[in-house]
């Protein structure tokens, strides 16, 4: 059973490989695109911020309305009202979000500060737990900055909120289309 496991897995692999080779321009196309967006949500990271709180107030309307619907016609679904709770929750904070991106652009940090403290804490006990292992002093520094950011970043508020997702989706952009730039050129200079 490993051996066909390890024999698939290796087939996936090929498969995979042989993808990007075949499309490695475009590739290449997408990882700029993705690093020139990125550069700008950097640049201008308050339109950026709020363009994301549109999106997500979009997406929760779009997704609210298609799980309500499912929901058409389905009240013997066990849990029929938590799921209906659900629609409704996802709909008025999609509008909201739509209404007042300030207020959601507050509301997505705040998020995100207690993600940073909590991703910290956690650092943190991981390294004490693993202590004698070799640099587990990188994973507890780690931890360490994860808590100060959150606080800097919570003692700032609310400029902060302006900001901080257009600066985040920023630096993603650029480190997936810097990612998949090098992959692309890479696999274009051994062709």
């Amino acid at each position: 059973m490993a051996m066909s496991l390890d024999a698939a897995a290796e087939v996936f692999r090929q498969a995979m490989r042989e993808t990007v080779k075949r499309y490695s321009l475009w590739y290449l196309i997408q990882g700029i695109v993705l690093v020139v967006a990125g550069i700008l949500a950097i640049i201008y990271p308050v339109l950026s911020s709020v363009a994301v709180v549109f999106l997500l107030g979009w997406l929760l309307i779009i997704s609210g309305l298609a799980q309500g619907i499912s929901l058409l016609g389905a009240r013997h679904v066990p849990h029929y009202w938590l799921q209906l709770v659900s629609v409704i929750l996802a709909l008025l904070i999609g509008f909201l979000f739509l209404r007042d991106p300030a207020q959601g652009l507050l509301t997505v940090t705040l998020l995100l500060i207690v993600f940073f403290m909590i991703e910290g804490i956690s650092k943190i006990v991981f390294s004490l737990t693993i202590r004698p292992f070799p640099n587990w002093g990188w994973l507890l520094a780690s931890g360490l900055v994860g808590i100060v950011l959150s606080l800097v970043l919570l003692i700032s508020l609310p400029v902060t909120a302006l900001w901080l997702v257009g600066l985040l989706l920023g630096l993603q952009l650029i480190s997936v289309g810097g990612a998949l730039t090098h992959l692309a050129w890479q696999v274009r200079k051994s062709q």
